[in-house]
């Protein structure tokens, strides 16, 4: 099933200008290229830029979340364009809004991000985390990268696709949804359980999880079509109460310390899934970091345990692709220093390869564990699902790749992390992420991290290269 999904594409230069970075002029050029129409690429790219600015500054830090102040950003927006739009709040405050231009009958295109933004601590940051400040060319804020910025690229499209009055051969769905950050189930999760025939025809969904990077004067595009599975666990040890002052052999505490170190000091055994033997390849062929002489050949580097923790080393996100893995995050046990508890527990993010049953898995970790009064409970889980590379929409990701990004390698990847893509996936449909930003090494760590930012050079150009992506397919 897994099989014949995934091919590397080498973006060559098309345009016979050698080595040549984003030109100027170009996006006037290439804005209408698709669909034949002059677009006022100028203030579109000056919309985005300030957008980003504003909507940087709405709070939706999740927890709370309070996404219904994102919904009231968006609905300023449709109601001066004169655009339709739906919302709902599956809780208080968690807003979700959806937007739709009508088109022909082949199957709707989704232009999906979410609103809500994880936490930041304005002490490590170099402005307010909610300023959407500019400095030297960067627009600082929680969000800049995850994931406001790809929002508004999509918002731009799809207003410049509204603006134009042109026949559209499929639906458009604008969605801007609560939640991610804490799994989607007030968001996309949501929706799709309780709305969902928002979902009937679509066919077509781009969402986050790719991006483009740049190091080295090497650029590279990641489209992702697949991740691990998340499951997350609760373990739970009970024992005999008492008193700090008189230690007992064992107890729910000392249990479940026993466990968890079982559990640290397992290694899940190393395996290659197509998606992800395709990826190690194609980084390899791309000269992609510094393991490319072994990666060339993944199935024998991954039968190799001393380059396997050479790779956990220096390169986890790697390493995590190759086998199924367990992470203590949270503990819990007494609230008072001199009281041992009756119960003691652990919070454990597990993420699963794509094509591993969870039940068996479930049976694995309780053999690791070795005590089989421990309870696991299921905290959440979802289904794996891969999206095939054979479709038009991939193949338009492609081409305007190659024509504002000669020479860049672009190639579909596989994320240790989840989206909400997987909410759609499961309903068949064909969904990628993907954003048109060039993110350099160093500012990738903004991610969930301190100094989140985006250059203002990658909002003007991205917004152009997301118009043509968008065009590519609805026109």
């Amino acid at each position: 099933m897994l099989q014949g999904l995934f091919s590397e594409v080498t973006v060559r230069n098309v345009l016979g200008m050698s080595g040549c970075s984003w030109i100027p002029w170009l996006p006037l050029l290439l804005a209408g290229a698709v669909s034949g129409q002059v677009v006022d690429a100028g203030r579109m790219q000056d919309d985005a830029v300030r957008r980003v600015q504003e909507y940087l500054r709405v709070n939706t830090i999740n927890p709370p979340g309070n996404e219904a102040r994102g919904v009231d950003f968006f609905r300023r927006i449709f109601e001066a364009e004169g655009i339709r739009y739906e919302t709902v709040e599956p809780a208080p405050g968690r807003g979700n809004i959806w937007a739709r231009l009508e088109g022909g009958p082949e199957p709707a295109l989704v232009l999906l991000h979410h609103m809500d933004v994880v936490p930041a601590d304005a002490v490590f940051w170099d402005t307010d985390p909610l300023s959407g400040e500019e400095r030297g060319g960067q627009i600082y804020g929680r969000g800049a990268l995850d994931t406001k910025t790809l929002g508004i690229l999509h918002l731009e499209a799809f207003l410049a696709l509204h603006r134009s009055g042109r026949p559209l051969r499929r639906p458009v769905i604008f969605m801007a949804t609560a939640d991610e950050e804490a799994g989607g189930l007030l968001g996309a999760g949501w929706l799709v359980a309780n709305r969902p025939e928002l979902f009937g025809g679509v066919g077509l969904l781009l969402n986050e999880g790719g991006a483009g990077s740049e190091s080295g004067g090497r650029r590279v595009f990641e489209v992702e079509v697949t991740q691990k599975v998340p499951l997350w666990v609760r373990i739970v040890a009970r024992g005999e109460p008492g008193h700090g002052s008189m230690p007992r052999p064992a107890s729910a505490v000392t249990r479940l310390v026993r466990a968890l170190d079982n559990l640290r000091r397992h290694s899940f055994a190393a395996r290659l899934v197509p998606p992800v033997e395709a990826y190690l390849k194609a980084r390899a062929n791309a000269g992609m970091g510094p393991f490319t002489d072994r990666l060339g050949d993944p199935a024998t580097a991954v039968r190799d345990a001393a380059f396997l923790d050479r790779l956990q080393a220096e390169n986890p996100f790697l390493a995590a692709l190759t086998r199924n893995t367990c992470t203590i995050t949270r503990l819990e046990g007494s609230p008072k220093i001199n009281v041992v508890p009756p119960q003691a527990a652990a919070e454990v993010d597990c993420r699963l390869l794509p094509d591993q049953d969870p039940d068996a898995f479930m049976k694995q970790l309780e053999g690791v564990l070795g005590d089989a009064t421990l309870r696991i409970e299921t905290i959440m889980a979802f289904s794996p699902a891969v999206s095939s590379t054979d479709t038009e929409l991939f193949r338009a990701i492609a081409a305007v790749t190659r024509r504002h990004f000669p020479q860049a390698t672009l190639l579909p990847s596989v994320q240790t992390g989840f989206t909400d893509s997987h909410f759609f996936r499961d309903l068949g449909i064909t969904s990628y992420g993907y954003s048109p930003i060039l993110v350099p090494g160093p500012d990738a760590a903004g991610v969930h991290g301190n100094n989140e930012r985006v250059s203002v050079e990658n909002i003007r150009r991205g917004v152009v290269v997301m118009l043509d992506v968008v065009q590519a397919v609805v026109y």
